[in-house]
């Protein structure tokens, strides 16, 4: 019998194993199997070699449990060790400075066992006690016990073991006695060892039989040993891929279509990556890749190893040159994951590239399922887009696609504005901004649908990315939605009309308006729209009153839902402009009712502003070369209440002018239709609207 300590300079190691690693304490499962096939493998490749001349029999690794002991035992014939071997590679855990090791590593638990190679003392973790029953494969071996109870102390003695190979009994402490439940063990197998490449066999498979689920004499294996990203894609079918993807994924729907990744230089990488139909939710789409060492589960958190956009792909990953155990930040900083990425982006983009120029009729197909992806993609990474741009399409109202390169010589001759911008219309809702869409095609325009996720956020990129860069200021790219301004001014041709009507009236008409427009409230808990009146000469086939939005304004409201630094632009009132037809007979009827009404009554109060306003000019004028300190209080008193007496007059006649709003039925039914018309009319307004149009229409 043998007894000593195993080599490490402090006995609070295996405390430090369990505190340390408790959060992922369930990968003690994954690296006791994962010892068991290598050790199997080891035999496999000694038989091919010619160095093992026995038979190599079952080679299943084996687990079982035992509730009454208390104990999870891993069993397999592969290689086995001899006494030597087990002080070797068991006793000799050669590193020192514990306490070092534990500042170093305290936030970042996985690197423990990955960096120092500590994979069996994983099983630490969940026992009080561990023991190593093995016989070496080598003629003539002693079947050896190695026995330890959580101190780094140890005992070797010898064993009765009739085969080769190893079996590891885990004693499991107290409060990890949920390991000893099958389903909780079943659960893990499939997480960790779905796809091992050695057969791992989980007690017997059962059926139904006598009102009850029983045993039956097969052995339940849980794994495919030769998973489908093993063989050469040469092999296989579309019907072998959709198998395999309803096997890692049975509730998700069909993908569009897959990459089979396989490379061997400068790294090695094989996989299958999925694209499943992304319609919107991002988040929910994420962690559907799994990351495999040699076929071993490591982790479905992937950001390091693919960019963050391909994280929506669904799918399996498996390179030896990605350490089994790895944290995150070593993901990000290694060499080697970050030459994958590239790699993966690149067959990504290249598969993608295929699909357009060998069928775009079906690549159309499938755009708007994939548009959320490709925007991403865009997005995140400056290099994809220099990619995507070649298979990037637009979609029309009229449901037709267009290359980016195609769209534009479509619009260039038509939708250039008078500094020679090139105008990018679209629309986000083709039912709400129907005749805005239809007065831009009416004008001999196209209009784009924008309606995605992602599109805005894409807008803007595009927008910086297709523009030309004039010295002059001239020329460019501009995208602007197509109700954010009247047909006429989307595009500016030439300099605007001139104003038919007097300034004066238009500011009535303005203030009866603005007077009458309900309190609305903002989106996404933004404070109370603003609405901006103004009126215009827009001809008599336009509507009477149009409500657009400001393009910047509300873009950079939308943008801020996706980059941070941006929220103050949520919280701001979303700000509307009414724009009153003065061309329009109902307008003008609105005005002549205003004049016959009100003019007896507003011409003094006019005049006296005029006088006023005058006065303030002149008074202003004569006081502006003087310093404050140089006027009298005489002169500061008459420009005060000159000041006061225009305020008064203006007071008094936006009182007079909502007075006349308030009675008019016209005034309330033209505002309520633009808001109708833009989804703004809601709740006691609306109800208003219904009863005043029964009323209109008696």
């Amino acid at each position: 019998m043998q007894k000593g300590n195993i080599g490490v300079t402090t006995e609070n190691i295996f405390p430090v194993i369990k505190k340390f690693l408790y959060s992922d304490h369930e990968i003690f499962l994954r690296e006791m199997i994962s010892n068991a096939v290598d050790a199997t493998q080891k035999l496999k490749t000694l038989k091919q070699q010619g160095d093992f001349k026995g038979e190599e029999g079952d080679l299943s690794v084996r687990v079982s449990l035992d509730k009454e002991q208390g104990t999870i035992t891993i069993s397999d014939r592969g290689i086995g060790m001899t006494e030597e071997e087990i002080d070797k590679y068991i006793n000799q855990i050669a590193f020192s400075g514990v306490n070092d090791f534990l500042e170093k590593y305290k936030d970042n638990a996985n690197q423990i066992i990955g960096h120092f190679g500590l994979g069996f003392y994983s099983a630490f973790m969940v026992s009080k006690k561990v023991e190593i029953v093995t016989r070496s494969y080598k003629d003539d071996s002693q079947a050896v016990k190695w026995s330890c109870d959580g101190s780094p102390a140890y005992e070797i003695t010898d064993a009765e073991r009739e085969d080769r190979g190893t079996d590891i009994i885990l004693y499991l402490d107290d409060d990890c006695k949920e390991f000893l439940e099958k389903d909780k063990i079943q659960s893990l197998l499939t997480k960790y060892c779905k796809f091992m490449a050695v057969p791992v066999v989980f007690g017997k498979k059962q059926e139904w039989k006598d009102g009850k689920m029983q045993d039956t004499e097969e052995d339940n294996v849980i794994n495919d040993s030769e998973p489908m990203w093993t063989k050469a894609p040469s092999s296989l079918k579309d019907e072998d891929y959709q198998k395999f993807y309803r096997t890692l994924y049975p509730m998700s729907d069909e993908p569009m279509f897959w990459i089979h990744l396989n490379v061997d230089y400068p790294f090695n990488l094989t996989g299958i990556l999925y694209f499943p139909r992304i319609k919107s939710n991002i988040d929910l789409q994420r962690n559907k890749i799994q990351l495999y060492c040699n076929q071993v589960f490591v982790t479905d958190q992937v950001e390091g190893i693919v960019p963050e956009f391909l994280t929506l792909l669904h799918g399996v990953i498996d390179s030896p040159d990605i350490p089994l155990n790895v944290s995150r930040s070593y993901l990000q900083s290694d060499r080697e994951v970050k030459k994958i990425s590239t790699y993966i982006t690149k067959k990504v983009a290249d598969r993608l590239l295929a699909l357009f120029k060998e069928d775009r009729k079906a690549y159309e197909e499938k755009w708007d399922d994939l548009k959320l992806f490709i925007n991403y993609g865009m997005l995140s990474e400056e290099s994809f887009y220099d990619r995507a741009k070649d298979f990037t399409l637009l979609k029309d109202t009229e449901g037709k696609y267009f290359t980016l390169e195609e769209y534009k010589k479509l619009i260039e001759g038509e939708q250039k504005d008078k500094n020679d911008t090139l105008i990018y219309l679209y629309a986000t809702d083709k039912e709400e901004q129907y005749s805005y869409i239809e007065a831009a095609k009416a004008k001999g325009y196209s209009v784009l649908m924008a309606d995605g996720q992602l599109d805005v956020p894409a807008i803007q990129m595009l927008e910086q990315k297709l523009s030309s860069d004039s010295s002059d200021g001239k020329g460019g790219v501009r995208f602007t939605r197509v109700d954010s301004d009247i047909i006429d001014r989307l595009i500016m041709k030439a300099d605007a009309p001139k104003k038919t009507i007097d300034e004066g009236t238009a500011d009535n008409l303005s203030v009866v308006f603005k007077s009458q427009l309900p309190a609305i409230g903002g989106n996404q808990g933004a404070a109370k729209a603003d609405f901006y009146v103004e009126v215009q000469n827009l001809g008599e086939q336009q509507q009477p009153v149009i409500i657009t939005q400001s393009e910047y304004m509300r873009r950079m409201k939308e943008m801020s839902r996706y980059q941070s630094g941006m929220g103050f632009y949520a919280q701001m009132p979303d700000s509307y402009s009414l724009v009153l037809n003065a061309d329009h007979p109902l307008v003008k009827k609105v005005l002549t009712s205003l004049d016959s009404e009100l003019s007896t009554e507003l011409k003094p109060i006019e005049a006296e502003l005029k006088g006023q306003e005058a006065r303030l000019a002149a008074l202003r004028q004569a006081q502006e070369k003087k310093k404050d300190d140089e006027l009298t209080q005489e002169e500061k008193n008459d420009k005060a209440n000159t000041e006061k007496a225009i305020q008064e007059q203006k007071d008094k006649r936006k009182e007079m002018l909502a007075g006349f709003g308030q009675k008019n039925d016209l005034v309330h039914q033209l505002i309520d239709l633009a808001l109708l018309q833009n989804g703004l009319l809601k709740g006691a307004a609306l109800d208003k609207f219904l009863k005043r149009s029964i009323e209109m229409i008696k």
